[in-house]
Order: structure tokens, then C-alpha cells, then sequence
């Protein structure tokens, strides 16, 4: 897996959105990436979301949800992480809300590295201290520095 500092900035980290839903919550990650990423469009990052929770949850279990989709115009992985100040329903397999998420995009014609990236996420956001220091952080600065930290030293 590509590491973190890779995937995201500062800019596509957002700490304690207040009261979303599903939908709302693939809203803002849209809005978050398309905001840093002006190849790629609200309306296209936001319909490849939706299509792809249509095929199943992304929740992953344990208050984590890992959203993610192959896209066009996306010319390298591209993340977002955030949390929610208060938890969604995710449709988990664990029936737990979430208020964790990485949301990830790949190039549509990269499918290993899609695969492999987000194997590489699910074993990082399996450990739980990684993800009680990811929740506990309070402004953006912190959750991105956090993540990028954490993860350097990360078994």
C-alpha cells in the first residue's frame, strides 16, 4: 500500500463533521476532494460513491467505513479521511454506526493497485490505537498529523 502522506493533505482531512448521513457524508467527501482536486468534478466523484455503496457497504465493522471507487479523471490514489462527531448508520457487517471513515479513489484502469491500497487500509484501520488516536483528535491539523505519524510506526 501506498502510505498515507501519499493519499492525503491536509486539505482532504476533516475532523468531527457534525450530523450526516449517508448520503450527506458522500457529499462532503465529494465536495472535500473535488475542492482539492480540479480534475475531478463534485457530481462524478459523488455518483462513483453512490454507485459503488449501491453494490454494498463499505462499512468495514468496528465504527469504520472505507468508501472507495475507481474513477476517470483520477491520475493517481487519491483519500480522504474524517470523522463524524456523531455516527452513522454505515450498514455495517457488525450493525455498529460509524464515525470513522477513509474514503479512497483510484484510476478506473488500476485495479491491483485499487485492491492492494485498500487491503493495505483495512490492516491499518484494523488496529485499534491507531483508530482511538484518529477519533480522539479534535481540529484537522491534528487528525492529518496523527495519521501520518501513526502510521509511520505502525507494525
Amino acid at each position: 500500500m501506498q502510505p498515507l502522506a501519499s493519499l492525503l493533505t491536509p486539505e482532504r482531512t476533516a475532523c468531527q463533521l457534525p450530523g450526516l448521513s449517508k448520503k450527506r457524508l458522500f457529499e462532503s467527501i465529494a465536495r472535500i476532494i473535488s475542492d482539492d482536486q480540479f480534475s475531478l468534478s463534485y457530481d462524478e466523484v459523488f455518483a462513483h460513491f453512490i454507485a459503488r455503496e449501491k453494490l454494498g457497504s463499505t462499512g468495514l465493522g468496528d465504527g469504520i467505513a472505507i468508501p472507495h471507487c475507481r474513477i476517470g479523471n483520477c491520475s493517481q490514489p487519491t483519500g480522504a479521511l474524517l470523522t463524524l462527531s456523531e455516527p452513522i448508520d454505515f450498514d455495517s457487517p457488525d450493525n455498529q454506526p460509524v464515525d470513522l471513515v477513509f474514503a479512497l479513489l483510484v484510476p478506473e484502469d488500476e485495479p491491483q493497485q485499487h485492491l492492494d491500497t485498500l487491503a493495505g487500509l483495512a490492516r491499518l484501520f484494523s488496529q485499534a490505537g491507531f483508530c482511538e488516536g484518529l477519533r480522539n483528535a479534535r481540529d484537522q491539523a491534528t487528525l492529518f498529523r496523527l495519521a501520518i505519524e501513526a502510521e509511520a510506526v505502525a507494525p
